[in-house]
């Protein structure tokens, strides 16, 4: 997905072929933001719908990040220098401004040099800029975030709460910080079984062009059906977002991706780094929200339930 760790230029000059696939796993991380928020909504009994979310890096990601928070009905505010430049549209905002926001998401590539350097963007500045309470979410690299930084801004009660997936000096992550994150994940955030076979064959389809095969799969020949294919809801069960996060639950729970990670902690501090790589390669077969059917119990539904639940990625089958 990201390719700051290769030579592309040693590999161009041997004449040795590369392929990366980026976006083949951008739904992933979306959806894990959704359940993300959700979860954080839950715990700090937060309602989502009018909050206000900036959005660090607007690439393949974030662009399906900003998708997901708009259908569940908060304010997306967005900020990707290099596509303001390229694009000169307006919605994209100088990052200063989405620093009075509630959340803050980060979905930005890790540089280290450049105008456009995100190696420790989120530094004690950035932190010391948001707005008190504020929820800060990494899915990017760890690179991006300066962890003493962000261990000040915890302690000092800056941040409502944490949501981390990636960590400096990955697989050696900082466990002091792992106790601080609300929700801490080992780098998975992207690791849907759709978005891993995705990542396959747009791979497995570069290889082929690159030495002139025919390429003969696809998706569909790699992915099983779905262990949940159909959900049912009814809407009397509760209100609207508490609805929407047991029916995301159905299909991933990231709290139990976070109680599996705060294992760590227990293990002797030699052994840590091979237990996050591990978290990694045995990583549960996970399914995107889009493989499954959504059916309502009454014809009556909250037209706002339905299209949130769409919106973020669910198939509804028996309502217009």
């Amino acid at each position: 997905i990201g390719f700051e760790h290769i030579d592309v230029d040693f590999l161009r000059r041997q004449n040795i072929g590369f392929a990366s696939a980026p976006g083949s796993n951008a739904n992933s991380v979306a959806e894990y933001i959704v359940a993300a928020l959700l979860s954080i909504g839950k715990k700090h009994k937060i309602q989502l719908e009018g909050k206000s979310i900036g959005i660090v890096g607007v690439g393949n990601v974030g662009s399906k990040v900003a998708e997901k928070c708009a259908a569940l009905g908060m304010k997306v505010y967005l900020n990707d220098p290099p596509l303001q430049r390229q694009t000169k549209d307006a919605k994209y905002l100088p990052i200063d401004e989405l620093y009075d926001c509630d959340f803050i998401t980060l979905h930005t590539p890790l540089t280290f040099e450049g105008i456009d350097k995100t190696f420790h963007l989120a530094d004690e500045g950035f932190f010391k800029s948001l707005k008190d309470g504020c929820v800060f979410l990494n899915t990017s690299r760890g690179g991006v975030v300066e962890t003493d930084a962000l261990k000040v801004a915890v302690k000092s009660g800056k941040l409502k709460a944490v949501v981390l997936d990636v960590w400096e000096n990955e697989p050696s992550i900082d466990c002091e910080l792992l106790r601080m994150a609300d929700l801490s994940t080992p780098h998975i955030a992207g690791y849907s079984l759709d978005g891993k076979i995705a990542g396959m064959i747009m791979i497995y389809k570069t290889a082929c062009k690159y030495f002139g095969i025919q390429a003969k799969y696809g998706m569909e020949d790699f992915l099983p059906e779905p262990e949940v294919a159909e959900i049912k809801i009814d809407c009397d069960s509760g209100r609207e977002q508490g609805i929407i996060r047991r029916t995301v639950e159905r299909i991933y729970v990231i709290n139990r991706d976070d109680f599996n990670m705060r294992e760590i902690a227990m293990v002797p501090a030699e052994a840590r780094g091979k237990f996050f790589d591990d978290l990694r390669k045995n990583y549960p077969v996970r399914r995107e929200f889009q493989n499954t059917k959504i059916e309502f119990a009454t014809e009556d539904t909250e037209k706002s339930l339905v299209k949130k639940l769409k919106g973020i990625g669910f198939e509804i089958s028996n309502i217009e």
